[in-house]
């Protein structure tokens, strides 16, 4: 017994002892062993070497790894085992240094955290592993009452011994996950170029479960919400404040709402946002908190309905009034004042969330037959005056550009072919996930209806034909922002100066699949 977590530990030693094993154990966990009555061998009087090298080494030894690995009917391995006056071990109860929450803070040195990398730890557990036919390997404190009631009962059943295994396998491989990320996070490649993050040739991620919704995006389907090791923050470490229990839509919603709010937190005092099925159709930034809510709200007042609510900053009570009558599934914001939360505790159902803030994703994963699909994510840190030219005759108002700008970063959160209307800051019509991106603008220009005179249009990929111009100023846009890059690029300009729609190009496409 060599454990970290020692959570129920004692009393399942005890449960071992009184079942006729002898406990060999190590430094603090023997301590401990010991403090409540239970008699224990020290490794060092087992293995007859002392721990040396401040502990690193100290279950490295023969007499370990041979009681482990040793095949109980190969009867050469049993001659071996006698001749060299080694005990089998039938059991190891193990789990690993605290790495991860060594690196978590960032003042950690490397020095702090090779130290608290574990080697005889993950050594034992995979060589008990190994020999789970005949060795017993528990690495999580959840498993003890099931494994001790089997060996009250006088044995551990093959398939009970088979799932340890592939847990304890899965316990070293995410432990070396946390080790790889943090070592390949703080090394430069010196090319000197920015060429993003470097993509290894292996990579793994080393998730832990955290929530099991009822089922997935449908009844039939069963799901998991995992973290990321190290990862406090984000929309699956929040704080439920208030609800019912979160469905797995409700997390992949409320995370779609989070990255908007986030996104747009500084263009601001206060950016309020609504999605429905992962697309943002409300969306406002303004001076008040409440006023954002009414604008957002505003942009789709139909589809606010059910849907899932963000804020950028912490929710007033005056806010949590004004959504009064207006079914919500979930609320995010990173606080709440405390007449805000009683308000919305009088809802049964909604779900309040507390979201800390988290680290930036340094990879986007998408499973697909086969495999997966790791990209660097689409990151809009830039405000795109860098890239942004106006390609038209009129040259879009001061007050054009503010929303040009607005839209460019909405329709980064909008599935592809993306449109969105825009005006005085605010989400007034969106066009999403069709086929072809007219579509989306008569989508965008049926939402915003009469809102879309004075409007300005945003486009996440390069408009291909002139009709996507024509449908757009003929609903009342003034100003039209897009990548550029299209074959007809000349044509799509020409009728934006017919029409005396101002036009610029972005120099980026931003698809959201």
């Amino acid at each position: 017994m060599s454990a970290y977590d020692r959570r129920g530990l004692v009393e399942f030693a005890k449960l071992v002892a009184e079942c006729g094993y002898d406990i060999v154990s190590t430094g603090g966990t023997a301590a401990e062993l010991k403090a409540n009555g239970i008699d224990v061998v020290e490794v060092s009087e087992l293995t007859g070497a002392p721990e040396i090298l401040d502990g690193r080494v100290k279950t490295l030894h023969p007499k370990i790894h041979g009681g482990l690995l040793a095949l109980r009917d190969n009867e050469d391995h049993q001659r071996q085992l006698e001749h060299l006056g080694i005990r089998e071990i039938d059991l190891v109860v193990n789990n690993l240094y605290p790495f991860v929450e060594t690196v978590r803070s960032p003042e950690t040195s490397l020095s702090d955290a090779l130290e608290n990398i574990d080697i005889g730890g993950p050594a034992m557990t995979r060589a008990a592993a190994k020999n789970h036919p005949n060795v017993v390997i528990v690495v999580d404190p959840a498993d003890y009452e099931q494994v001790g009631r089997m060996i009250r009962d006088g044995a551990v059943a093959q398939s009970e011994r088979r799932r340890l295994a592939a847990k304890a396998f899965q316990h070293v491989a995410a432990y070396d996950t946390a080790i790889a990320t943090y070592l390949r996070e703080g090394t430069d490649t010196g090319s000197g170029e920015d060429t993003g993050p470097e993509l290894p040739t292996e990579l793994t991620f080393g998730y832990s479960l955290v929530a099991s919704p009822r089922y997935g995006e449908n009844p039939h389907q069963s799901a998991g919400i995992y973290s990321l090791p190290g990862e406090d923050g984000g929309v699956v470490n929040a704080e439920q404040l208030h609800g019912i229990d979160m469905s797995y839509l409700n997390y992949f919603d409320a995370d779609a709402a989070w990255a908007v709010a986030r996104s747009f937190s500084g263009l601001g005092p206060h950016a309020a946002v609504v999605v429905k099925h992962a697309n943002p159709c409300g969306l406002a930034v303004r001076e008040d908190q409440t006023d954002a809510w009414e604008a957002a709200r505003s942009g789709d007042p139909v589809s606010a309905f059910g849907g899932i609510v963000a804020f950028s900053e912490c929710l007033s009570a005056e806010t949590a009034e004004r959504m009064h009558g207006l079914l919500l599934d979930v609320v995010v914001a990173p606080d709440y004042d405390d007449e805000a939360l009683e308000i919305l505790r009088k809802r049964r159902r909604t779900r309040v969330l507390r979201v800390h803030e988290h680290h930036e994703a340094r990879w986007e994963v998408r499973s697909v037959s086969g495999g997966a699909l790791v990209q660097e994510p689409d990151h809009l840190a830039d405000d795109g005056s860098q890239t942004m030219r106006v390609v038209t005759e009129r040259q879009p108002s001061d007050y054009e550009q503010i929303d040009l700008w607005f839209a460019w970063r909405a329709c980064r959160f909008i599935k592809s072919n993306a449109i969105v209307f825009t005006k005085d800051r605010t989400l007034v019509g969106m066009g999403a996930g069709q086929p072809n991106r007219v579509t989306s603008v008569h989508l965008s220009a049926r939402v915003a209806e009469d809102r879309a005179e004075g409007a300005v249009m945003a486009s996440d990929a390069f408009i291909p034909f002139p009709d996507a111009v024509e449908v757009a100023a003929e609903a009342g846009v003034k100003a039209v922002v897009q990548p550029g890059g299209s074959v007809n690029d000349d044509a799509v300009i020409a009728a934006a100066n017919e029409l005396g729609v101002a036009m610029v190009f972005a120099g980026k496409r931003h698809f959201y699949h």
